[in-house]
């Protein structure tokens, strides 16, 4: 079997850059439904200012050299570092941190387990920042009108120089630590180039726009900070969903309030109509609607009895129920999906990291100009030497990648997010912007295309007693977990017998051993490589096959003793689905293992005109690799195990979530959390989407930076007018890229 892809936990990929953009870079990896990795060894660390990729690689270049560090592990988007070190290691990394211009702050052990659920306030948030920053903004109002209205004098020159050196150090203190530290390293990024320009600025006299310059560049990283992590906490805010208390069944019966951090496994928990579900389990007694709006996206409530699953955060809406719990509080299903989201924001998209290498070739590119127009033009021009050096610090002001380089993971997360909300879970940016060229969708059917629940139709005992065959089919039948072993075992409503031996044969059926005879319960393939088939069985079998009917015989080395038809029934939204793939220009296709006249009558109810059946799991790997070949980027989507290596083989795996197997989800890079196939054709047109809005962003950053590129170089943009520009564009593709949050992706 194909192996799953998988985040290895000493590899955290680095995520899109958040609150003030610059020119990031780094390796991407895919994200899965998992618990967080284990923290044994880690020391957990909260650094406020580390919110960009670029930042990342400066702390790895700060401690590359300290020997006795073994491993480093970031989480930017929920700004900690995690280090394995030896002790003396440990205490001169930090050291290194802090003379990088970073504060790296200690996690308390809790916060250490569990690194994307933290309480502390970053530089950029909280009334205290903003108070810091009204406060810097107030002080450059008061250097201009010193600098304006004042006297030319002595007195009020000094007076007004330290006014604004006041509101530099109020608001641009973390700026000049990492813009002294990226010069230092020869990296040019916004830290630098802000430095270097409201410290050019200073010292050629223009000391009040050099203050104005940095309190409004401050105000804007913090509306840019606000903004985005609108995006990020869209999904995050669903954990406040789950209740942080369950109603419990003590040991002597008696029912009391518990955190749902110290519920058992095991334990019985008791709902009550209008509650939410604290945590994730099977209903034992009682019956009701839920509704699973936060996790699945269904907007119509389900109905819920015995035997049936309930997650996190949905709301009991009808009857009280009592479940069992079934995982703890840190690895229900909707924290599962809020971990593996935030580890997809790591995984950059094409466009992602073609406007990373972009702003990585521009900053320095512009920087190079601003050198030149300050050198050169004062003997190719005729201009003053402070006028040139003027015009080359407003050019590195506008310079500033901000806007670009944030129009992308702005987009990216909002539209990771949307997808989520609907029940869509993508793990990663590449898998997001993928699916708009996909060209063809390969489609399992029991439980992708059919509901999965097959019921018993008809069964014929061949030879022998009829009730002796159907205990020792259900015998069989209730070891397997597959949908028609169930179906024949519920059916047949006899008491199974008991086997000594028991094995799965994958793609086939199963096999058991009791009183030294060998039985299997298959399918036709199984029958016919065991010799077995007569003219007479195959007889039977064709016409329940054209029926639309699965078959399934009990053998044992003697013959054939029965044959059970199972019938599923189509799910209404499948063929609403296949009908919107195809006005997408996607080619639906179904791959079972079924035999080919079911795949081909269940095929016709769904309206998909190619459908191969027979298929085993190698066979459908095979038929994935010539769909590539054949029409070009290609998805699978099915839930079984027998799925897996055509999920992870696949350009794009899409694996259903209600019914689908762990080993499904683990192969898969998307998850439709509530098994409804028109979610696909809704996520290639998010795909598109976010693709155009990309585009729209990256055109109007690059657009206005033109603009006031050229009022720059003819002597009509001040350093004022550089910020100003540089805060528009920034938060115009910041509401641009929000927008997604919110888009309507049905047809």
């Amino acid at each position: 079997m194909t192996t799953p892809r998988t985040t290895s936990p000493e590899t955290t990929s680095p995520s899109a850059c958040e609150n003030h953009s610059c020119g990031c870079t780094g390796a991407s990896t895919a994200a899965v439904i998992s618990p967080n990795p284990p923290d044994a060894g880690w020391t957990m660390f909260r650094i406020a200012s580390m919110d960009c990729s670029s930042e990342e690689a400066e702390i790895r270049r700060a401690v590359d050299a300290i020997p006795g560090i073994r491993a480093l592990r970031f989480q930017l988007s929920a700004r900690t570092l995690g280090i394995q070190a030896t002790e003396q290691a440990l205490r001169q990394a930090l050291q290194a941190i802090r003379k990088a211009g970073f504060d790296p702050q200690p996690l308390p052990a809790p916060q250490a387990k569990t690194p994307n659920e933290h309480n502390a306030h970053d530089e950029h948030s909280g009334s205290e920042g903003w108070s810091r920053l009204i406060w810097a903004l107030g002080l450059a109002i008061a250097a201009e009108c010193i600098g304006f209205f004042a006297p030319d004098t002595a007195l009020f020159k000094a007076i007004g120089l330290a006014v604004a050196a006041g509101a530099i150090a109020l608001a641009g203190l973390g700026t000049y630590r990492k813009g002294l530290w990226a010069l230092r390293q020869g990296k040019l990024n916004i830290n630098a180039l802000m430095t270097v320009a409201v410290s050019g600025a200073f010292v050629i006299g223009q000391w009040p726009e050099a203050a104005m310059v940095m309190a409004l560049y401050a105000i804007a990283e913090l509306i840019e900070a606000r903004s985005v992590d609108r995006a990020r906490n869209a999904i995050k805010g669903l954990l406040d969903l789950a209740p942080h208390q369950a109603m419990v069944q003590q040991v002597d019966g008696q029912w009391s309030v518990v955190p749902v951090e110290q519920v058992e496994l095991g334990s019985l928990v008791r709902i009550r109509p209008g509650e939410r579900v604290p945590l994730d389990g099977t209903v034992t007694q009682g019956n009701s609607a839920i509704n699973q709006a936060p996790v699945t996206g269904e907007s119509i409530p389900v109905d819920k009895e015995a035997g049936d699953s309930v997650f996190a955060g949905t709301i009991n809406e009808t009857g009280e129920i009592v479940f069992k719990v079934t995982a703890s509080a840190s690895n229900t299903t909707l924290a599962r999906i809020i971990h593996a989201v935030e580890e997809a924001q790591g995984t950059r998209a094409a466009t992602q990291r073609f406007v990373d290498r972009f702003a990585a070739l521009y900053t320095p590119a512009v920087f190079v100009i601003a050198v030149a127009v300050a050198v050169l033009t004062p003997w190719l021009m005729g201009w003053g030497w402070m006028q040139a050096l003027y015009k080359a610090l407003v050019l590195l002001v506008i310079a500033c990648p901000c806007a670009l380089v944030i129009s992308t993971p702005v987009t990216v997360v909002s539209a990771l997010a949307a997808a989520a909300r609907r029940g869509i879970l993508i793990k990663g940016g590449a898998y997001l912007e993928d699916a708009r060229n996909l060209r063809v969708i390969a489609l399992d059917k029991t439980g992708t295309i059919t509901e999965g629940k097959p019921k018993l139709v008809v069964w014929e005992a061949l030879q022998g007693d009829r009730d002796a065959i159907a205990q020792l089919a259900s015998g069989l039948a209730s070891r397997s977990d597959h949908p028609v072993s169930r179906a024949i075992a519920q059916g047949l409503a006899a008491a199974p017998w008991e086997f000594e031996s028991f094995e799965a044969l994958p793609g086939r059926g199963v096999r058991g051993r009791r009183q030294a005879t060998a039985y299997v319960l298959g399918n036709h393939r199984l029958i016919e490589e065991r010799g077995q088939c007569s003219p007479e069985l195959e007889a039977k079998l064709l016409a329940q096959e054209h029926a639309g009917r699965s078959v399934t015989l009990l053998a044992s080395d003697q013959g054939v003793l029965a044959l059970f038809a199972v019938a599923d029934t189509i799910k209404e939204s499948s063929r609403q689905a296949v009908a919107e793939l195809k006005a997408l220009g996607v080619r639906p296709v179904m791959l079972t293992g079924d035999n080919s006249a079911t795949a081909q009558t269940i095929a016709k109810q769904a309206g998909i005109d190619d459908a191969r059946g027979n298929l085993l799991p190698e066979g459908k790997l095979l038929a994935i690799e010539r769909l590539r070949a054949e029409h070009g980027l290609s998805a699978m989507t099915g839930d079984g195990i027998n799925d897996a290596p055509a999920l992870a083989k696949a350009d794009i795996g899409i694996a259903m979530g209600g019914a689908g197997t762990d080993t499904a989800m683990e192969a898969a890079d998307v998850v439709i959390m509530n098994d409804d196939l028109r979610r696909i054709p809704e996520l290639i047109r998010l795909s598109r989407l976010t693709h155009a809005v990309l585009w729209q962003n990256i055109s109007l950053a690059l657009g206005i930076k033109a603009v006031f590129l050229v009022l720059a170089v003819f002597g009509q943009a001040s350093m004022w007018m550089a910020v100003f520009a540089d805060m528009g564009a920034s938060l115009l593709v910041v509401a641009n890229g929000l927008r997604l949050l919110r888009a309507r992706t049905s047809p």
